[in-house]
Parts: C-alpha cells; structure tokens; sequence
C-alpha cells in the first residue's frame, strides 16, 4: 500500500475519551479526589435518608396543614420532574445554565469549534475555550467542564467589544473572533494554560460591528458587516502576519487592516443593482463548488470564491435580481473610508457627463428607496416573519435556510429554490449539518434532528431559552442557549444509544442527587396606607430572621386613593413602577434587617469581621401592592433568574387596586414562585374573590428585571422596573399552561378577604376571647371555598391557631382592639398565607421527582403591631431541595462510556470507517489541465462521505524538490488549483469522480484599503499542493485520511502534450460499472516516479 493512502486521523471522536484504550496516557481516567468524596457524601446522604425515614428533621416540627380539593389536574397539575427529560437524548452538560444575576456583561453570545477545542466568545469580548478531551471532567467554576478563559477586552472608546461571530482555522491554529467594535481578533489555539491569556492579532475591520465571517475553500477570511459591506482578507496577508514575532505583531496587524479587498468595486463593474444593503448577517462557504453565500434580511448574493465575482443576487422567493448600471447610484450604506468617497465622487462626475438628467434622476431615487427600505427593514417597519436567520449547506451540496416564520427552504448549490417546509412555528436562530443530518435550533428552545430530504428524525427540548447557536466536533452537536447554558448532544441521537445511556444514567442518579435544607420566611400585611416604626418591623419578623436564608414581603394598600390609582396605570402602561412611598417602606424593611442581624452577631461574637447579611434582589408593586425578596449573602450564589410580574383585578382587570404581584426566582436550579395579592372586599364577595385568584392563576406572566445588572444596587426603587410593553400583563405562556403551574414550589400571600359566614360581631369576639377557633375556622369562607375545590386548588395551609387579624383600631394593642366603629365589621383571617410543593402524596420524600418537600413551621400574627386595621402574619417554610450536581453527573456520563459493554459496541459500530481507495497518489497538471480523481467506496453496506481539504502549499526548488508546504487558511486550496466536487456522498460500491483542474492564475495581488495595486505581477515558478481526502461514515468524526500530490508545472518542455481524445470531464457520482470508459488515455507515470515525495 502507498503509504500516502489510508492515513487515520486522530480527531476526537464521539465521547473521544472513553472510545478507545489508547488514548492520551496523561489523562487520568479516574475521578479526582474531591469529586470522589462528593459522590461517597451524596450516597451517604442517600442511604441515610432511606434507611432512617423516621429521622427526617421535616417531620418532627412541622404543623398540621389543611389541604384544598382539585389540584393535581388541568391547569393545577404539578411539573413533571425527573433525573432525566424523558422526551429528549442524554446529554453532556458542558455549562449548566448559569444564573443571569451573574452574567451581566459577559453572556455568551456564539460558539465555534475545531477537532481539539470548543471556543466560545461573550459579550465583555473575552473567549473561553474547552479542550473536548476534557468534557467529562470536574471543573472549577460554574459547575462547568474545565476551560480557560482570556482577559476582558477593551475597546477603547470604539464601543462595546462584544463577540459577534467566530471561525476556526486548523491549518494555523488560530480562532478569528468579529466583535461588535468592529474589530477581528485572533486567538491561538494552543493558548498558554490558565486564565488571562490575550489576543495574538487585532485588527480594525469594519467601523460598524463584524456580523459574520467564514473561510472560504480558497483560504481567504470573507467577514460582513451593517449595510451590506463585505471585505475580503486575502490569505497572503494573513499569512504575513502569522508569521512575525510578537514585538512585530502589532504592525503586522495594522498591515492587514490595510490589505482587504472591498467587493463594492465588484459590484459596481459586474452592474447589479442595490446588492444586500441590509446587514450582512450570514456568511456561508461552499466549499463543493468554490462559491460564497451572503445573505440580507431577505435576499442572496452568490460569490465566485475564487475570482471574487458576483455571480448572481436572489431574493428568498428565489426571483433573481436584474442587473442595472448602477455607477450613479448613491451608496448609503458605504461605510464613510476617505478613499473610497474620492473614488464614489469621481465615478458620479463621469458619468454625469454621459447620462441624461432622466437617467440621474431615477437612479437618485433608487439609491433613497433603498436607504429606506434598508432602514426601515433594520428599524422593524418591515415586518416580514420570512426574515434569513440561519444558512447551512449539508454534504450533498444543498443550502438550507432558516427564517423567522419558522420556515426551512432548501436550494441547490446554484440558487434554485428546491423547497421549503415548516416543522416548527417558532423562529429558527441556527442551523447545522454533519453527515447525513442536519440540525435546526428554534427561539423557542426545540432542537429538530432531521435527514437531508428534510424528513423529521427527531424533535426535543434542548434549553429553556432560545438556541442562539450550534457547533459540530468530537461526535457531538453543541448548542448554545441564550441563557449562557451550553450542552452537547451525541450526533447519533434519536438513536438506540440514547436508550441505554438513558437508563444507566437514571439508574444512577442518587449518586449525583444533592439535598439542600433552606429555610424561608414569608410575610403579609396590609399596611393601611400608614407607616410602620422599626419596632413594629422588629416585632412582626422577630429573631427568626437570623435563621432563615430568604425573606418574602408582601404589602397590600401601601398607598391608596383615585388620583394614585389612574397614575399607577398611566405609569404602569409604559412600563414603570414603584413609589416614593413603595420605596420608604423598602428602605426601611433594608435598615430593619441590617439592625437586626447586627445585634444578632453581636451577641454571638463581639468582634466578628465577617457576617450573614441579607440583601434585596428583586421587589414589584402595582398600585397599593408590593413584594420584596431578601436573601442572605451566603446563599445569594445559588439564587438568581429573578423576574416580576404583575395582575391588576380591579376595574376592568385594568386597576391595581386589587390584584397581585408576584416574584420568580431561581433556587438551586429550582423555580420558586411567591405571589402578593389583594382581592375583591365585602362578606358577599366570594365568588369576585375567586374569580381574582382564578385569573392571576391563569394569567401571571413574568417578566426580566430591566437593570439587576449590580444586585448590589436592587435596593434602588428601580431595580424591580420591568423590561415589558403594555400587554406583557395577562399574556399566557405558549405551552398553554400557567407560568405558575411551571414552578417546583408557589405561595400566595395577602390579604385574601375572604370573611366568617353565619357568625355575629359578637359572637366572633367571645370564641376570640376563648380561643375557640376551631368553632370559627369552620365558618372561614377560603376553607369552605378549598374544600369544595373552588379556589387555590390543591394549596396547603397550615391550620390556624392565632386570631383573626381583620379588623382592629389603630393604634390599639390587644384583642380588645377589634373594630369599635360604627359599622363594627366582623372579625376574619383575611391575612393568610398558602403553599404548593411538588409533592403529589402527603408522604412523598424529596427527590429528583419530587425536588421541592416543604412543611410549615411557624405560621403566626403579631398582635403587638398597632399600625393598621390589619395584623401582620408571618409563615416560616422549611423546604428540602434536590437537584442535580453537574459535575458529578458528567463524570458519570463519561464512566457508563468507559465502562459499558453495550455501549462500547454500540460505539464501536457507529463509529466504522468505510473502507476506501483512490485512484492516484500523484497528479502533474499543466496548461489549464483537468484530471479525474475516482475514489471508491469498498464497502457493501455503508455510505462514505468524503471531503478534500489542501494540507499545504510550497513552491518547488531549483533541484526539483518541494519546500515546506505551508497550508492556507482553514486548508483552503491554492488559487490556481480547481477541485470539483470538494466533498459527497459515496454509495456503497460505488465511484466518486472529482475534477482536478489547473486554473490560469499566475498573478500575486495585494490590496491596499481595497484597491489591487500590482494586478500583473508574475508568479510562474512551478507549485505543489497536498490534497487529502478525508474519509468517514455517517456518525464519526475520526477520518482516514489519502494523500495525493498535485504539482503545477510552468515549464512546457517537463510533459507531454495531451493526446487528441483528451475530454475535460465535470466530476460526478458513477457506479462502479461506469467509470472505466471515462479513463485517460496518456500517462504520466514516468514523470512522477521521479517526484520526491512530501
């Protein structure tokens, strides 16, 4: 065998580490230390607690509760929770969804990836890299595999330096980064360890933002900006720049800056009309036919990749574009380069001389229509849902689409509309394809595996936010969430794999099931439009806010009257909240705390440098209502996602006078959700009251914080506005369930009004001064309500054993205090607080089914208060919480890898090469040759699917011999070499035959701010080029490899002419009977025996 042919590439593989025995000895395939002690502290804690039920803490000091008929069901069902998403694959959570408190400034924003590394850059500029070797591994931060991360860029005054858009480039190492400031970076891929490391090369690319970038098959960086503009970075002066040391880096980098190619001169000459003058967002190579793709908002420009001509512009419907003379049409969205106006100025003053004053009147007109519509496509004036978001171009050749309707459109590698179908309404942000699948990632969070006739494979949720973008390597599909989580997804799911890792995975999940205990303490008073005195706050939340590690707050008529409701609406309707007064009673609740926790550590420790504080994260409030959270700063780490949502049931369901507020928040990866309300008042009023619930139930829609960018700053009145529109109340979420059915745990608190039936002022009063109230707990409207099933349907409450808190005199302590007024109003337990877990059965135990467990501990008024007509009341929760450890669960992903049999031969069966063979391991070309490269798939049963990328490029010496063979950007080709099909489908037993073409092209052009400036400078000393064909099957990324040696000689006398029969031949698929009578009849064998081989 030629011992260029069958050279295996050692690209990771699908889960690289544990598929083969022989992999990298440096990695130790064993856990470390610390995650081997978590893993034995979690089965301890496992055992313990189903070995020794009675010994549960939850269970000795709990109170006696009340539970309401109708939950379980409909609306009021509980969310299904289980170790594992029953309807999606097993995946590898590379990132766990971080907390959004927590990446303010730097969320990612794209990823890339390379066959080592997964790159991802934010939006403070930095990048983060992942070896894929080491995805299985226990991280230092995030819960995260372990990656490094590079300084926070500055971008000096340019603007935000955010990552736009990223490409990798294997043949040099070096990942490109387009950022915001309008700026490209380079990074090394071989980056020094640890955290900090910084750009190899900076360069000003565009003056708006760098929208996107590729690297064609000729090795050249095409990136594209706002308002169409698209520069080419030809590879030569890249190249130069690779190769200087770092002292010269930065000239070096200015010399690039300087040495684009502009393809406005292209179109200006080529005579197209207004080409793209919306945003370049998508770039794309087709690398199969040496053409680029560029596309709008909602148009196509196809490029020659080699000539840089615009060969033909599209719209989405597939029309094609007319050709104008467009010389004197304004071009709005050049970007302002002195040169380049100089150059614009004079072309207008020529052709003034030469056209009609007709003529430059319509082309006056055509240049302003298209600065509006390009303004009003970017402005949102023009709403068209068929908007391109997303191109790909799969192994066949075809280019899907994806747009904003949801729709996915299928076009040959000319720019024929095939088709177009739409799995999903929402819209699609990403596409990608490896093998025979392509994979579309939606706004809604759904990931669509489907064939490349477009025919579905399979469909799940991958994330809770959008799937902003997808990258390929080491046998998984990476997908990023808006949310900053990232996971990966095995390429050969929906498959059999996916069952087997799925029940060893589940099988094993109290291995990664960790229990919290965490104690809340919620709060409810309806303050009266009065203020309280700190004594009064001290007495209602007492000394067992030292014990607990968040604090809910719930106020209802904080302020009151005509004139503030009808305010609170018109502010409500531009999405403001808060009060002067709501912020009194915030700050003075924050000074309340601090006071108390001083006094509590003092006690404790006279001199203590360091203690538990609590700090605001979120409030809400709507008219007279509002909420606030409090968390202790040692938990604050592990609670975020905090959002607010508001309910107006007043007049119209449009007044806040009634109605509810309510908080989101993220707890150990579990969703909590509390809500303040204030219902309709009156004895007659039950079915007002629960029509008021009903609605807030179905209707409660949270909504993002607008600026918790500093949580250290939520103690602002501003920090709880509300990034909303005006009907961003009362919206449903699209499943068509409540959001608040989607929580692991809800409490509702307020003051309900819900009154005592059938009972006298009197009476009342005497069973209160005999605390008799079990008498009058049976005539309490909510109870009666609940039990029928007609209100907080499946709700606890623990049982009541204060006295009612509705109404009192102000100002007078006691049960003496009750209303003496004229109307002498009936005391009730308006004043309550109620609670959902996850528990489906009393007895249920906390688990990852069942992940939230809470009982009641303390639920009291505090009778010394005096400041209202109400009684404040406090409810003390303690909740158990199960959730998942991340990295240990990775950890075992990978084990069940490693070490199981089923799995191993399911691996190793997918992972089969397809045997191959290439006809020639040498080719010589000259004077515009073309010669036919067959390869041939040997295997009866599978497909082939091959690529051929150039390994490098060197010119050959005065003895004949090669030098160093310098690969291209990205292993792109050399331009004067034409390789058709670069990539296909081969079928079993059968023929690929690939078009080897020598192209005139004996010119070194270099460009200068866009303009060439030696167009005629010679280069006809004779080349060699490496091709290599990489071979794989349908779900491995690992390659064999053939090498072949393509020399271009100059030199007419070193071959023979071509014989008279000599055809030039395009490359297609033949089946292997066929291609025999396509074969060349002259020979070159002679000749490349005497080559010296790489």
């Amino acid at each position: 065998m030629d011992p260029n042919d069958d050279v295996p590439d050692r690209s990771p593989r699908i889960f690289d580490r544990y598929a083969s025995s022989d992999d990298d000895d440096s990695q130790s395939p064993y856990p470390s230390l610390h995650s081997t002690n978590r893993r034995l502290d979690y089965m301890i804690q496992f055992l313990d607690r189903n070995l020794l039920p009675q010994q549960s803490s939850r269970h000795k000091s709990s109170l006696p509760e009340f539970v309401a008929k109708g939950g379980g069901q409909g609306i009021f069902a509980l969310p299904d929770r289980k170790p594992l998403h029953p309807n999606r694959p097993p995946h590898l959570e590379v990132r766990p969804h971080p907390l959004r408190e927590t990446q303010f400034g730097r969320f990612l924003k794209t990823i890339a990836c390379t066959d080592r590394q997964l790159w991802a850059g934010s939006e403070s500029g930095a990048v983060r890299v992942w070896e894929l070797k080491d995805l299985y591994e226990e991280g230092e931060e995030e819960a995260a595999a372990p990656f490094r991360e590079s300084s926070v860029i500055s971008s000096n005054g340019n603007g935000n330096a955010a990552v736009i858009c990223m490409v990798g480039d294997e043949g040099n190492g070096v990942v490109w980064s387009g950022h915001r400031d309008g700026k490209i970076r380079g990074w090394k891929m071989d980056c020094e360890s640890g955290g900090g490391f910084k750009e190899g090369w900076c360069w000003q690319a565009h003056r708006g933002p760098v929208l996107s970038m590729v690297f064609t098959c000729y090795g050249d960086l095409w990136s594209g900006s706002e308002g169409g503009n698209i520069r080419i970075w030809p590879w030569e002066g890249i190249q130069n720049a690779l190769t200087v040391t770092m002292e010269e880096r930065h000239k070096a980098s200015l010399l690039i800056g300087r040495s684009f190619v502009d393809l406005r001169s292209q179109i200006a000459v080529n005579g197209f009309s207004s080409i793209l003058n919306s945003d370049i967002k998508c770039l794309l190579s087709d690398n199969i036919r040496a053409k680029v793709w560029s596309s709008g908002y909602l148009s196509f420009a196809l490029w020659d990749a080699r000539t840089r001509e615009l060969l033909k512009v599209f719209n989405i419907d597939g029309q094609i574009e007319n050709r104008a003379d467009l010389s004197l049409v304004p071009d709005f969205a050049m970007e302002d380069d002195i040169k380049m106006k100089i150059v614009a100025s004079s072309k207008k003053e020529k052709a003034q001389s030469s056209f009609g004053f007709f003529q430059q009147s319509r082309n006056a007109i055509m240049g302003a229509a298209d600065a509006v519509r390009r303004v009003a496509a970017k402005g949102g004036f023009l709403d068209d849902s068929r908007r391109i978001e997303a191109l790909t171009i799969t192994i066949d050749g075809m280019i899907w689409v994806g747009c904003a309707n949801g729709l996915l459109i299928q076009w040959d590698g000319n720019g024929n509309r095939i088709q177009d179908i739409q799995p999903h309404p929402s819209a699609v942000l990403c596409l990608c394809s490896f093998g025979s699948k392509i994979w579309a990632g939606y706004a809604s969070g759904i990931v669509h595996a489907l064939d490349l006739d477009g025919n579905m494979l399979g469909e799940w949720v991958a994330h809770s936010s959008s799937v902003l973008k997808m990258a390929i390597g080491a046998g998984y599909i990476y997908t990023l969430a808006k949310h900053g989580g990232i996971r990966g997804w095995s390429i050969t799911s929906p498959g059999t794999l996916d069952g087997i890792l799925y029940s060893e995975l589940t099988a094993k999940g109290f291995i990664y099931t960790r229990i919290e205990n965490l104690t809340i303490l919620t709060g409810t008073w309806n303050v009266g439009q009065g203020r309280a005195s700190k004594s009064s706050l001290e007495s209602w939340l007492h000394s067992a806010v030292s014990d607990v590690g968040i604090i809910v707050i719930g106020l209802q008529e904080v302020e009151m009257g005509a004139g503030f409701l009808a305010m609170s609406a018109v502010r409500e309707s531009v999405g403001l909240d808060g009060s002067a007064i709501g912020q009194w009673w915030l700050d003075m609740i924050d000074d309340t705390l601090h006071d108390m926790m001083e006094r509590k550590s003092q006690g404790v420790m006279r001199k203590q440098s360091h203690q538990r504080r609590f700090e605001r994260v979120g409030s809400r409030q709507l008219a007279g209502m509002l909420i606030a959270v409090w968390v202790k700063d040692n938990l604050k780490p592990h609670v975020g996602d905090i959002d607010a949502a508001a309910v107006p049931c007043g007049f119209g369901r449009a007044i806040g006078n009634k109605g509810a507020v309510g908080i989101r928040l993220r707890v150990y990866d579990r969703i909590f959700c509390f809500v303040n309300c204030h219902f309709a008042a009156h004895l007659d009023a039950v079915g007002r009251r629960n029509a008021d619930f009903d609605h807030v139930y179905r209707t409660m829609s949270f909504s993002r914080p607008s600026n918790l960018f500093n949580a250290g700053a939520a103690g602002a009145s501003s920090a709880v506005q509300m990034a909303r529109g005006a009907n961003a109340m009362g919206a449903q979420s699209v499943e068509g369930m409540p959001e608040l059915s989607e929580a692991d745990m809800v409490v509702f608190l307020g003051d309900f009004n819900y009154r005592l039936d059938d009972v006298s002022y009197d009476e009342a009063r005497d069973f209160i001064s005999q605390r008799s109230f079990d008498w009058l707990r049976e005539r309490d409207q909510l109870r009666a309500e609940m039990e029928a099933g007609n209100v907080f349907q499946g709700m606890r409450e623990a049982v009541i054993t204060f006295a009612p808190t509705y109404k009192f005199d102000k100002h007078v302590a006691g049960l003496s205090g009750y209303d003496s007024g004229e109307k002498k109003r009936i005391p009730a337990w308006c004043d309550r607080i109620l609670y959902r877990d996850s528990r489906r059965t009393l007895g249920s135990e906390c688990s990852l089914e069942c992940p939230v467990v809470s009982s009641v501990s303390q639920y009291e008024s505090c009778m010394d208060v005096t400041d209202s007509d109400h009684k404040p009341v406090i409810c003390i929760f303690s909740v158990e919480i199960a959730h998942i450890d991340e990295s240990v669960r990775r950890q075992e992903f990978g084990d069940i890898v490693r070490s199981n049999e089923e799995v191993k031969c399911k691996l190793q069966e997918l992972c089969k090469i397809p045997e191959t063979i290439v006809s020639t391991n040498n080719i010589l070309l000259q004077n515009q040759d073309t010669t036919i490269l067959r390869i041939t798939n040997k295997c009866n049963e599978c497909v082939a699917l091959f690529e051929i990328v150039c390994q490098g490029e060197s010119t050959i010496k005065g003895d004949g011999q090669a030098s160093y063979h310098h690969p291209r950007g990205s292993f792109g080709l050399p331009r004067w070499l034409q390789v058709t099909p670069a990539a296909g489908i081969i079928k079993p037993d059968h023929v690929a035959e690939v078009s080897i073409h020598l192209e005139a092209f004996h010119t070194r052009e270099e460009f200068v701010n866009g303009f060439p400036q030696n167009w005629r400078c010679e280069d006809d000393r004779d080349k060699e080029a490496i091709l290599v064909v990489k071979v794989h099957g349908r779900y491995t990324m690992e390659t064999r490899n053939h090498r072949i040696r393509v020399r271009h000689c100059c030199s007419t006398k070193k071959i023979d002419p071509k014989p008279r029969d000599y055809v030039q031949v395009q490359g297609n698929l033949l089946h292997r009977a066929d291609y025999q009578r396509l074969s060349f009849s002259y020979d070159v064998v002679d000749h490349l025996r005497n080559l010296h081989g790489p």
